[in-house]
């Protein structure tokens, strides 16, 4: 079935309070979703933020972002009072995210609400706990032992703690035991209103496509916790790390850090620890997008310390056997192989052999090759996402406006179009035209933004990870009416399929 959506990360909502939430503008925007007939709405992973606010580098792999619960729900079930986060400056640009602002104010507010929720735990909460127990206690020591170290990273904690020893964990259980059950309380509280919003959005037609790293972050409850799953040291410090070899778009390349899998030790436990981490991302989300999925074939090592990713190498990784003893244990699955960047013969050969949908990315089309693989005139499977771009793209507008004049030239003799301001809908309709099973857009290309609301500049700190949609106003009928047009031109919308068949009989 031919579908499509919108990419827009949760935090890119508007509302009051500084980032976007699961509050009423998320509901609007399902609603926003359903009238221009999408049936899909991706974001980005929602797991809590750590340096650099990335959603890709994560202090857990399982839990859901604070930053994320809607305030206005707690004080509707009786948790909060108005005056303890209203009169609160969560920030000066409602279209920009201020991080450091929510982080100083956020917890405040969350503890408020968790003191009154202690006098009268909701029924589910205990049974919540239970059904996470596998990881929210770890998490909720590692949250409550981070704070207590005024922030600081897990390894720059005293030895007994930075080394998990069983006698020190145990006693900092006891110790922060008040502060487990708040952060417990946290993740109660956005897994259900995460829960609330998903089956709004699915009652309606809408699937929900999540991301998930392929990496953990150095500083995140997976690594202290359970150090075995990853190449580090004796006083587990990482070995070498994760990252990308130079290529034309960067000289030194990129220097990810994040801790490599000890394969060998996955292996040898069949391949638990993804099992049970992809599972978890199917409770959350309906689609799955496993990013950097060509390291699953092979991944690039850098020594830990060096400078840039120049001094690296590759390194054999699972290819098929994960995969394989992923579906033994959860049958086929409903994921996206983000298939971007260097792929060689044997990455192609694993992704054929996955089976899984890849992706194709229009603002890689232009560089005046007509055999261009991102062209869609040269697409050979339905079975693929096409993209105007992703988070790590320049918006439309801003793209053709930067890039150089031999590919806006291309760009727009291939679109039939004359300005720099007709190519974002230009994009939208090429990618909605092509032969992709699914086509999705970014909000910012459907507003005609320019590259003041990109949201990702790889390899870059501080400036990311910030856009918002100002006002819920933006998403008018007549934006809706646009895009809902086109979708049923190219036979994406909803039950447009039904009436094909029956205009058949």
């Amino acid at each position: 079935m031919r579908k499509s959506g919108i990419l827009m990360h949760i935090s890119s909502l508007p509302n009051d309070y500084g980032i976007g939430k699961m509050g009423k503008e998320a509901y609007e925007f399902v609603d926003f979703l359903v009238r221009s007939k999408q049936s899909c709405w991706q974001i980005l992973p929602v797991s809590p933020t750590s340096y650099g606010d990335s959603p890709y580098q994560s202090f857990s792999i399982h839990a859901g972002n604070p930053y994320f619960i809607d305030l206005e729900t707690l004080e509707k079930d009786g948790y909060l009072k108005p005056e303890e986060y209203k009169d609160i400056k969560w920030g000066d640009d409602k279209g920009s995210v201020d991080y450091g602002t929510i982080y100083e104010n956020i917890f405040t507010v969350l503890k408020a609400a968790h003191k009154r929720f202690r006098k009268d735990p909701a029924k589910g909460y205990v049974k919540f706990v239970l059904d996470n127990k596998n990881w929210i206690y770890d998490y909720g020591l590692f949250m409550a032992l981070k704070f207590a170290h005024g922030g600081k990273a897990w390894y720059e904690w005293e030895e007994p703690l930075k080394m998990h020893k069983g006698k020190a964990v145990k006693q900092a259980s006891k110790d922060y035991a008040d502060d487990i059950d708040f952060w417990c309380f946290v993740q109660y509280e956005y897994f259900r209103q995460w829960k609330r919003l998903k089956k709004y959005a699915n009652d309606r037609g809408i699937k929900i496509i999540g991301d998930i790293p392929i990496y953990c972050a150095y500083d995140s409850v997976e690594v202290w916790a359970t150090p075995e799953y990853f190449y580090l040291d004796k006083e587990k410090k990482p070995i070498e790390v994760a990252g990308c070899p130079p290529d034309c778009f960067s000289e030194d390349g990129q220097l990810w850090g994040n801790p490599l899998y000890r394969w060998d030790y996955m292996a040898k436990e069949k391949y638990v620890w993804w099992i049970e981490r992809i599972c978890a991302a199917f409770g959350i989300y309906d689609t799955v997008r496993i990013d950097h999925f060509r390291g699953f074939e092979s991944y690039y090592c850098i020594p830990y310390g060096a400078p840039n990713a120049r001094k690296g190498h590759w390194s054999k990784g699972p290819d098929m056997k994960l995969f394989k003893a992923v579906n033994r244990k959860l049958g086929e699955l409903d994921i996206i192989a983000e298939d971007l960047g260097f792929l060689t013969k044997k990455v192609v050969k694993m992704l054929e052999a996955a089976g899984y949908p890849g992706m194709k990315i229009l603002e890689f089309a232009f560089d005046g090759d007509s055999s261009n693989v991102y062209l869609p005139h040269n697409y050979s499977t339905s079975n693929s996402i096409c993209y105007t771009g992703t988070h790590d793209n320049e918006t439309a507008l801003g793209w053709i406006k930067s890039c150089d004049k031999k590919t806006a030239d291309f760009c727009k003799k291939y679109l039939n179009v004359k300005k720099d301001s007709d190519v974002p809908w230009a994009l939208i309709r090429l990618c909605w035209s092509s032969v992709c099973d699914t086509a999705i857009a970014q909000m910012q290309d459907i507003l005609e933004l320019d590259s003041t609301a990109r949201m990702n500049t790889p390899s870059t700190v501080g400036t990311n990870w910030k856009w918002r949609l100002e006002s819920s106003e933006l998403l008018t009928d007549k934006l809706g009416d646009k895009l809902a047009d086109l979708t049923e031109i190219y036979g994406r919308a909803p039950h447009s399929e039904k009436k094909k068949d029956k205009a058949e009989e």
